[in-house]
């Protein structure tokens, strides 16, 4: 786990923590989720961007008859300025970042209305150099990317309805992004969206 963190003015009283979660060996290490893909048949994993994952199920208790897909439409690539200028500062120990931008769709398909962010938390960035990193993480305050907003986490969609969303992804300098992932949890293979360079 890795962690950033800088001080904002006392007028705003708060502290900007992020934290990236990166997957070991394979794994993820994300929300513990066990089944959460789709039922169907279909073992197709490896789709195009802006192709839609089978619908995945709910894991939230409120929810759990719930179905979604989620859509990798766009993948691009950050710089060192937009690092330097997103609010964060990294630890001195840690290796300089990058951030990727992934562009998403989440459409809620079926059951009780859901939240954008149990639609949206098992994407991940698969890296050239076999690294796979979740989304980043502000428990306070926030980082501001260019023509990244962070999305409405806790907007809530109903059946039919669908959100466009935007997420920071932060990968070490000199790596690139080659996938967007979709973690099916701990015992299936996540799906997959090659990002062409």
């Amino acid at each position: 786990m890795r962690t950033w963190t800088r001080a904002v003015p006392a007028a705003m009283g708060a502290l900007v923590l992020a934290v990236v979660l990166s997957g070991c060996n394979g794994t993820d290490s994300g929300k513990g989720r066990k089944g959460s893909g789709s039922s169907s048949s279909d073992d197709k994993r490896v789709y195009s961007l802006g192709e839609a994952s089978p619908p995945q199920k709910s894991t939230m208790q409120k929810t759990k008859d719930s179905t979604y897909t989620v859509t990798p439409t766009k993948v691009e690539t950050g710089t060192r300025a937009d690092m330097d200028n997103s609010g964060l500062d990294k630890d001195k120990d840690e290796s300089p970042k990058i951030p990727v931008y992934v562009w998403a769709t989440v459409t809620h398909k079926s059951g009780k209305a859901m939240e954008v962010g149990d639609m949206d938390g098992d994407l991940i960035v698969k890296t050239d150099k076999g690294q796979r990193t979740k989304a980043l993480i502000v428990i306070m305050g926030e980082a501001k990317w260019p023509d990244c907003p962070a999305p409405d986490t806790g907007k809530e969609l109903n059946a039919g309805q669908s959100e466009k969303i935007c997420k920071a992804f932060l990968i070490p300098e000199g790596q690139k992004a080659t996938a967007v992932q979709l973690s099916q949890g701990f015992y299936a293979e996540p799906l997959e969206w090659p990002v062409k360079s």
